[in-house]
C-alpha cells in the first residue's frame, strides 16, 4: 500500500520532546514537500525506533515505486544526495539485523532443498489456522487489511526483478507476470481481483502510521529489494518464497470465508492464488532459481538469504497478528 507524501504524520509529529530531535519520518515528509534544499537537513539523521525507520523507508521507496499520481513532482527527490545517504543508512542497519539471525540451514545439500525447507518451515503459521477456524468476521477483515494479500505489490516486484536477468529465468518471470495480468483478461488481473474482494468485504484502508512496525517491515522488504539492483539474487529468492507459501495460506482464508458466509465476490482473489500459486512456486524454483544458480553459482547462497529475509519478516508479523486484530486496545485503527 502506497502513501501520498503529504499524508500520515500527525500521530507521531510530537512524540519526542524535551529538546530531543523530532522523529525522522515527519522531518522527512516535510523535507520532501519543501524540496531538495530542505532535504539537506536530513544529513546524519537517523530513525528513533523500528516504526520510525520503516515509515521513513516506505516514504523513500514510494518516490521510486508508487504511482506518480500519488507522489507528484516529489518523486524527483529520490536521487537527492541526502535522501540517498539516509536510505543507505537505514537499509544498512536493517540488513545487519536480518543477517544477524542465523539461517536454519546455511549450507543445504542442494539449493532446492534449502528453499523448500524454508518454505515448509512457516508455510502455515498459527495465525492462518486461527483465521480459518476461530476468527470472527471483523477479525477476518482486519487481518486481511493488514496482510495485504498473499503477494501484495507482487506484479510490480516481478517486473522489476526481470531487469538484466538471463533469458532462461526471465522467461519464467514473464510467464508469472502474465498470470498476474490475468493472461490478458482485464477482469482477471490480480490487483483487480483484490480490489473486488476488498469492496465485497468492506475492507478498510489502514494508514501506515496505525500499523505495527512488523507489518511495515514486511512491505518494506519489497522496496529494499526493488530499489537496490545489487540485491537481485536476494529478490529472486524472496519472491520465490512468496510463491512457495501462498497457496496453503490462501486456502485457509477461503476456509474462513466458508465458515463465516463471505459474499461471493470475496472469493475469486484468494481462490485464484490457492489454485495457481503452488504451480507458480514450483515453476519459479525449477525455471528461475535453479537455472540462475547454474548460471551464477555465487547466487545460490544469496537467493537463499533473500528467502530467509522474507521468512523473518513474515514470522515477525504473523506471530502478533491474531492478538492485534482480536479487539480491545490492540486492534489496528482504520483510516
Amino acid at each position: 500500500m502506497h502513501a501520498v507524501i503529504t499524508d500520515g504524520t500527525s500521530r507521531i509529529q510530537d512524540v519526542m520532546t524535551g529538546g530531543q530531535a523530532a522523529p525522522l519520518y515527519p522531518r522527512l515528509m516535510g523535507a520532501l514537500r519543501a524540496g531538495e534544499s530542505a532535504t539537506a537537513a536530513l544529513d546524519q539523521a537517523d530513525a528513533h525506533d523500528p516504526m520510525d525507520r520503516f515509515l521513513s523507508l516506505l516514504a523513500i521507496y514510494d518516490l521510486s515505486t508508487a504511482p506518480l499520481a500519488e507522489t507528484g513532482d516529489g518523486a524527483r527527490w529520490a536521487g537527492a544526495p541526502a535522501v540517498v545517504a539516509l536510505k543507505q543508512r537505514l537499509e544498512s542497519a536493517w540488513m545487519a539485523e536480518l543477517d544477524a539471525v542465523p539461517i536454519p540451514d546455511p549450507t543445504p545439500i542442494t539449493l532446492e532443498r534449502g528453499m523448500r525447507a524454508l518454505a515448509a518451515r512457516d508455510r502455515l503459521p498459527r495465525a492462518y489456522r486461527w483465521l480459518a477456524d476461530e476468527a470472527d468476521w471483523t477479525e477476518v477483515v482486519q487481518f486481511l487489511a493488514i496482510e495485504g494479500g498473499p503477494d501484495g505489490g507482487f506484479d510490480d516486484l516481478v517486473a522489476v526483478c526481470q531487469v538484466g536477468l538471463p533469458v532462461v529465468a526471465k522467461r519464467e518471470l514473464a510467464r508469472n507476470y502474465w498470470d498476474e495480468m490475468g493472461a490478458g483478461d482485464g477482469s482477471r488481473v490480480h490487483t483487480t481481483l483484490h480490489a473486488s474482494m476488498a469492496a465485497a468485504i468492506d475492507m478498510p484502508r489502514i494508514a501506515r502510521t496505525q500499523q505495527p512496525a512488523a507489518a511495515l517491515a514486511r512491505v518494506a522488504l519489497g522496496g529494499l529489494l526493488a530499489t537496490n539492483h545489487w540485491l537481485q539474487p536476494e529478490m529472486v529468492g524472496a519472491l520465490g518464497l512468496i510463491e512457495l507459501q501462498a497457496g496453503p495460506r490462501c486456502r485457509m482464508v477461503l476456509r474462513a470465508f466458508d465458515r463465516l458466509g463471505a459474499p461471493r465476490d470475496a472469493y475469486p482473489f484468494y481462490a485464484e492464488h490457492a489454485e495457481v500459486d503452488p504451480r507458480h512456486g514450483r515453476d519459479w524454483l525449477h525455471n528461475a532459481v535453479l537455472p540462475l544458480s547454474a548460471h551464477h553459482p555465487e547466487w545460490a547462497a544469496r537467493m537463499l538469504r533473500g528467502a530467509w529475509w522474507r521468512s523473518q519478516t513474515n514470522r515477525a508479523l504473523f506471530d502478533i497478528l491474531p492478538s492485534l486484530v482480536s479487539g480491545g486496545a490492540g486492534r489496528a485503527r482504520v483510516a
